[in-house]
């Protein structure tokens, strides 16, 4: 699903194919080795996937960055590879990173220490042309680790009163009387709190890292990634703001709309709508530039 203008950069990036492979054989080597040394750190990642929600999106974080990858082979094998001791550099500064970690059991280290080790491996064996070609799969390997738990704290506090407002606004301007207490609405059914799961960072974690993967294949401009990957932000707390609305709505009708499985389809329902609206954000964003450059160049 290559597009006009990335194959542009590509071909400026790549020149005539040579018929020079790049060492897979020693690539290979190294993901193998690298998988076995962080098989400790890997094992407990891959267990989060699957027991925390904000983290679900991990799974397929590794195998979609793998297939973009498989995508640029062509560039990859189009000139022979120019390998870097820099990255030997870049695996042992991981190396140390991660015992560093595991001395403190600081889970964050040891995880981004292996996603580093990728970087330094592929520099090792391909050079920065490499990176080069593969900057978006090896940035998407980020969005495999989960945030720190100061970090998450930091941010779904905030994240939590912002809805909360805006639920208690929007409640009003309806006309049900809601009062709010820090994270707390209390309606005349019920009391309800917007707690950590709705502060809306699982939707803008999957949120983001979708929108890397939409830009990519739906849009030939390297400059549409980093722009809707922005707009995702205000898209998803917007959306979880309209999420805690519409159960403080749903409750006042009837207060078991407001938890279990009843809440859990909301979410999705949400989500999907938030990512309808980065779709429509792209859309608008994309003919809004067309024009630009169509005019600009009717100008001249």
């Amino acid at each position: 699903m290559a597009s006009s203008a990335d194959q542009l950069v590509d071909d400026q990036l790549a020149p005539q194919p040579t018929g020079k492979p790049i060492p897979w054989i020693a690539f290979a080597w190294c993901a193998v080795l690298l998988i076995l040394c962080y098989l400790p750190t890997l094992i407990p990642l891959v267990k989060q996937w699957s027991n925390d929600e904000d983290m679900g999106h991990g799974f397929f974080v590794p195998v979609i960055a793998l297939y973009i990858a498989y995508l640029r082979r062509d560039l990859l094998f189009a000139e022979a590879a120019r390998p870097n001791y820099l990255g030997l550099a870049i695996m042992t500064y991981s190396a140390i990173q991660w015992y560093i970690g595991s001395l403190g059991a600081e889970l964050f280290l040891q995880r981004t220490a292996f996603v580093f080790s990728i970087y330094g491996a592929v520099l090792l064996v391909g050079g920065f042309r490499a990176i080069r070609i593969l900057i978006l799969p090896l940035f998407m390997l980020l969005f495999m680790i989960p945030i720190p738990a100061i970090v998450y704290s930091a941010i779904t506090f905030p994240l939590q009163i912002f809805a909360s407002r805006v639920a208690e606004f929007m409640l009003g301007v309806i006309g049900i009387p809601v009062l709010r207490e820090g994270n707390i609405l209390e309606l005349a059914s019920q009391k309800l709190s917007v707690v950590e799961a709705c502060s809306g960072i699982r939707s803008l974690l999957t949120l983001t890292f979708l929108s890397l993967v939409y830009a990519f294949f739906f849009d030939p401009k390297p400059w549409m990634r980093p722009v809707l990957l922005v707009a995702t932000i205000p898209i998803a707390i917007i959306a979880n703001a309209g999420r805690v609305t519409i159960t403080g709505l749903l409750s006042e009708f009837n207060p078991e709309l407001a938890r279990g499985l009843f809440h859990e389809m909301e979410g999705w329902v949400i989500f999907m709508i938030a990512l309808l609206i980065l779709v429509l954000t792209h859309q608008v964003i994309d003919k809004t530039y067309k024009l630009v450059t169509r005019r600009g160049s009717t100008a001249q």
